[in-house]
């Protein structure tokens, strides 16, 4: 069997994706020449690795197998380019985080521009997922880094602190509920709320809550950060949940009021996680050291 590199890791992106098209887009490569890869991955194999379906594609029992040793391989080999690359000037390499949506906002982008600012060889491919996603992502070897809330099971994962928050119920100062000291999120949800891109992985997490409770969120106005929610909420458009560590700090600047949640999921205590610290990469090692001291 003859596979290079690149074989490898366009069927990693391939399947990480669940989409020959996202794959290719991903590895940067025409769709054409991602489908004959892997359509000569198949004949020299014998077997088919892909189930294609209209929804997308997912991995054959042989294509399990095959990018579990893909995975393994392209970390070797990404090792290896790493230990020789600090004979050439310094450490050099890709670090994949993945982290939710509080730590993406909130806590991340500091710690990372400061560790950045000190590699300038290493780049940083970092994605927003759900923090249980994140734990079964990282156990698979997917990415390097998770950021997690703890509530999810990290038992197979060596975990390390990070940051400690929680989200509150942010209100324009002069709404009703702005009286109020305490509130539970099923008792709010007769209200018209301001939110997050339904994509983001804190409105997947809200949605998901209030669907528990049976009842819908009412989502009125959809935007793409902490900040802008708040602004609208200021203006009475709707009511919104964010970090408290936002509401503390816009309310310097909004005329809006904080009212605790009580619900147990509101308090966050956030973890980094890795599947195994001493398989990490020399600069992957140097970006959680990093983050714990950050």
């Amino acid at each position: 069997m003859h596979f290079d590199l690149v074989d490898l890791s366009i069927f990693r992106h391939v399947v990480e994706t669940g989409s020959i098209t996202k794959g290719a887009e991903r590895a940067h490569l025409a769709l054409a020449a991602v489908s004959t890869r892997i359509r000569n991955m198949e004949t020299e194999l014998g077997a088919a690795l892909l189930v294609r379906r209209r929804q997308g594609v997912t991995p054959t029992q042989a294509g399990r197998t095959f990018l579990q040793h893909a995975r393994t391989i392209l970390r070797q080999a990404e090792r290896l380019r790493e230990d020789l690359g600090a004979y050439g000037g310094g450490l050099a390499g890709q670090i994949r985080v993945l982290c939710n949506t509080n730590a993406l906002t909130e806590f991340l982008p500091e710690a990372l521009s400061s560790f950045l600012s000190t590699h300038p060889h290493v780049s940083v491919d970092l994605e927003e997922r759900l923090s249980d996603e994140i734990a079964g992502l990282i156990a698979e070897g997917v990415a390097d880094v998770g950021i997690v809330a703890a509530t999810v099971d990290l038992s197979s994962l060596q975990t390390y602190p990070f940051r400690k928050d929680r989200f509150v119920l942010v209100v324009s100062r002069s709404h009703p509920l702005a009286r109020r000291t305490k509130l539970s999120y099923a008792q709010v949800l007769d209200h018209d709320f301001v939110g997050l891109d339904r994509a983001s992985a804190l409105q997947r997490f809200l949605a998901d809550k209030a669907a528990r409770i049976g009842r819908p969120l009412r989502l009125r106005v959809q935007l793409r950060s902490f900040d802008a929610v708040c602004r609208l909420v200021e203006c009475n458009v709707g009511i919104g949940i964010v970090p408290e560590t936002t509401a503390r700090r816009v309310s310097k600047t909004m005329a809006i009021a904080a009212v605790a949640l009580s619900d147990s999921w509101a308090a966050r205590e956030l973890k980094i996680c890795v599947r195994d610290f001493a398989d990490l990469p020399p600069y992957a090692r140097q970006f959680v050291e990093h983050l714990r001291g950050a």
